[in-house]
């Protein structure tokens, strides 16, 4: 995998190089101080992983994210936790807090590894048909049935969707809002920009975040979607004082 290192610190964009060169599917193509001469880059040039400072003079990274029209996968990294939800929101790999354990960074990279292969076999994907309790994904040149029951979560990157079952992954080339539209609103909530649980899954609710107690994932509760979630699938089902 291709990766470039945007950081404004001269020492930070060291440490991750010496974390990068340790790793043998990764190869940086570039390093830059900030987000515009990292734009320029882009602009040109195919990278399928970008380690993204958030904190810089001008641009931003999260506001960076926001603008970039054909985003390579990208792992932020940052002095400062307070992002971290907003990191979710924005489809982010993953949020490395600075100084950087190893173990993290390995943790990071392996699952960025694993969402690039998953796009790598993504080609001619789309959802063929919707039935009474199940779908057809075309993956891999073949029609992958996975039944509503089995469906934990779908998490939209870019435009493809990843359908998370308890026993694997499936791909395909489909934005989050055409998936959405075309599966059963009583089984399945849109809960952010990025993300449809399965309500079925769902093991507890915080303000930020949903727990599914089939995987260990947690799953964020978006601004924008909390209000309508709670109304139509927790407060119809709540057991209170009468």
């Amino acid at each position: 995998m291709t990766c470039i290192i945007v950081d404004d610190e001269p020492f930070a964009r060291e440490g991750m190089l010496m974390n990068v060169k340790e790793t043998p599917f990764l190869t940086v193509v570039g390093e830059f101080g900030n987000a515009l001469e990292a734009n320029n880059f882009l602009s040109q040039n195919d990278v399928d992983l970008m380690f993204l400072d958030i904190e810089m003079p001008g641009v931003n990274g999260l506001d960076f994210i926001r603008n970039l029209v054909h985003r390579p996968l990208i792992i932020l990294t940052t002095a400062y936790p307070q992002y971290a939800l907003e990191s979710y929101e924005l489809d982010t790999v993953d949020y490395l807090l600075k100084p950087i354990r190893l173990d993290r960074f390995i943790k990071a990279v392996n699952k960025a590894q694993e969402l690039h292969e998953l796009l790598q076999m993504a080609q001619q994907q789309a959802i063929s048909g919707v039935e009474q309790d199940y779908l057809y994904i075309k993956s891999e040149r073949k029609f992958v049935k996975l039944f509503f029951k089995d469906i934990v979560f779908i998490k939209g990157m870019k435009d493809y969707v990843v359908v998370h079952t308890a026993r694997e992954k499936v791909i395909t080339a489909l934005n989050i809002k055409s998936i959405a539209e075309q599966l059963p609103p009583a089984i399945f909530a849109r809960v952010s920009k990025s993300h449809l649980v399965n309500i079925r899954f769902i093991q507890a609710i915080d303000h930020d975040f949903i727990q599914l107690h089939a995987l260990q994932d947690e799953i964020p509760l978006g601004d924008a979607y909390r209000e309508d979630f709670i109304q139509r699938y927790v407060k119809t089902n709540l057991i209170s004082k009468n």
